[in-house]
């Protein structure tokens, strides 16, 4: 028996993640030749102590340093969190010196405070209190919402003006958002490449809270596009990627389900579907192609034979959207209907759906599954990606009977979804035996409940193709 819920008036800590991004301004002048070469510590007080807890990049030569680094932090809203910021002057490889002559100055605060005011600028103070000239250090912060999400960027540029005199330009990019008061906040500053007008720079990854504080609509002063929610395919950070060296989880859930499921097929040919993308020639939405786009015959030559199809469509398709479920459970019915109008129902029919998004067309999911549950057919939903599943674990019927919207019941639970997360790390068995346990059970139930003469969805059904036989 599962232990009970904890009451809701249970004090719990209010934890959020807060990012905080650092700028100073008038920075003492420690170096005799040129500027200082600042870089800032973030140290956090525990039991007394102060721990160093990251550090920033050091920038050269620059005494009004906006610093690209963003530091992440935990924030309990019930505890008192004391924060440090150190600004020292590094000398190159030796990193960053802790001598007195390399101080720049300090500044304390609490967690809560930054998250309050948002902006905080505070005067840097030397040892003993003695204030560092005119130096200050701003922060800014900013609560992480729940979006985990993030893009990988690339640039490159094209014949830049020459700056310098006697070699070409070193370039670096920086890309800033702009925020609703209309300040700006640097996101991302990309390393320098030397001597070159048309730089490519490293490809790097941003999280939309940095970016963009989750809305895309925000303006950037750098233009930006967003594709589907999966990802570019051609970008690693994409769960379509196709790395040649690594399947990616799309292919490891496939692969890991489908040899099993085949040892049970008499002719290996597999029908693979997709939903969600612009297919050509006209690029309409699809929510069911052949994914070897050969409309007449959807099968693919064993789990290999689906896998090569995969791989060769992605290219040719364009990532789009809603994540429209029901059309293929239907279409998978339609065949099932027809099998179980011959007199054997000796096929039975297992539907494996690979998706990284909460269902958008939940209502008539569980229409077309309620219907599905007559029929010689199963359901496997394999969630990938990291998306909150729970609207998921509706349709799976294991925490209770799943209905249509009307309030129809199943007639037996013919879905079993699995997070693939949960998986990631066992072994390609062990998912596949989670995911295909209850199978043998759906199986020999819908044969049993054929020993009976079937009950017939109501006739005022909309797809009344999918009712069984009288």
């Amino acid at each position: 028996h599962s232990s009970p819920e904890p009451s809701p008036q249970a004090p719990l800590a209010v934890l959020s993640k807060v990012e905080l991004r650092v700028s100073c301004k008038h920075l003492l002048d420690r170096d005799t030749l040129n500027k200082s070469d600042p870089c800032v510590l973030l140290l956090m007080q525990s039991q007394g102590q102060w721990m160093e807890v990251d550090r920033s990049e050091v920038i050269k030569s620059n005494l009004n340093p906006v610093f690209a680094k963003i530091f992440m932090v935990d924030y309990y809203f019930e505890e008192v969190q004391k924060l440090r910021f150190e600004v020292y002057d590094s000398h190159g490889h030796a990193g960053v010196g802790t001598h007195d002559d390399d101080f720049l100055g300090g500044m304390e605060c609490t967690v809560g405070q930054i998250v309050a005011q948002k902006r905080v600028t505070k005067p840097l103070f030397l040892k003993y209190g003695k204030f560092a000239g005119k130096s200050t250090i701003t922060v800014i912060s900013e609560e992480i919402s729940g979006n985990n999400g993030y893009v990988e960027l690339a640039f490159r540029a094209k014949k830049l003006d020459d700056k310098d005199l006697f070699s070409k330009s070193d370039p670096f990019l920086e890309i800033y958002r702009i925020d609703d008061d209309r300040s700006e906040q640097l996101v991302y500053r990309t390393e320098v490449v030397k001597n070159n007008l048309s730089p490519i720079w490293e490809p790097f990854k941003v999280s939309l809270n940095s970016l963009c504080s989750c809305e895309e609509k925000r303006k950037l002063r750098v233009a930006i596009d967003f594709t589907a929610s999966n990802g570019d395919p051609r970008n690693s950070c994409s769960l379509h990627y196709i790395n040649p060296y690594q399947p990616n989880e799309y292919l490891k859930a496939l692969v890991a389900v489908g040899e099993i499921c085949q040892d049970y097929d008499s002719d290996k040919k597999f029908s693979a579907l997709g939903f969600g993308a612009r297919i050509p020639p006209k690029y309409e939405v699809s929510h069911d192609f052949a994914i070897n786009f050969n409309p007449d015959n959807d099968e693919c030559e064993g789990i290999q034979g689906v896998v090569e199809s995969y791989q060769s469509c992605l290219p040719k398709i364009q990532l789009y959207g809603p994540t429209n479920v029901a059309p293929i459970i239907s279409k998978v019915a339609r065949v099932a209907a027809d099998e179980e109008r011959t007199k054997e129902a000796s096929q039975y029919f297992i539907l494996l759906i690979l998706t990284d998004g909460v269902v958008t067309d939940m209502a008539d999911t569980r229409e077309a599954i309620v219907r599905a549950s007559y029929l010689p057919m199963s359901i496997i939903i394999v969630g990938v990606g990291n998306a909150d599943f729970t609207d998921m674990q509706i349709l799976d019927g294991d925490d209770g009977i799943l209905r249509s919207p009307k309030g129809e019941p199943v007639l037996r639970d013919i879905v079993q979804f699995v997070p693939f997360r949960e998986f990631k790390n066992a072994s390609p068995t062990a998912l596949a035996k989670c995911v295909l346990a209850e199978v043998p059970k759906q199986v020999v139930e819908y044969y049993s409940y054929k020993a009976f003469p079937p009950r017939c969805p109501r006739p005022e059904t909309p797809d009344s193709n999918l009712s069984s036989p009288q």
